[in-house]
């Protein structure tokens, strides 16, 4: 398993909840997909040709 490198600061925050905002394409480096791990389970983000947002477990 490939861990993500660490993720330089969010580039913005929604100012009424202070949600951090991510570009995709910095989540996914090599433009085809990324893998994240939450509590061990890992999931992989893709982007299709359409530019939709695909997370599958």
């Amino acid at each position: 398993m490939t861990l993500m490198p660490n993720l330089s600061s969010p580039r913005a925050q929604d100012n009424a909840d202070d949600t951090a905002v991510y570009d995709a394409r910095d989540l996914i480096v090599n433009g085809l997909k990324a893998n994240i791990v939450l509590d061990g389970q890992t999931y992989t983000l893709r982007i299709t040709r359409a530019g939709k947002l695909i997370l599958t477990k």
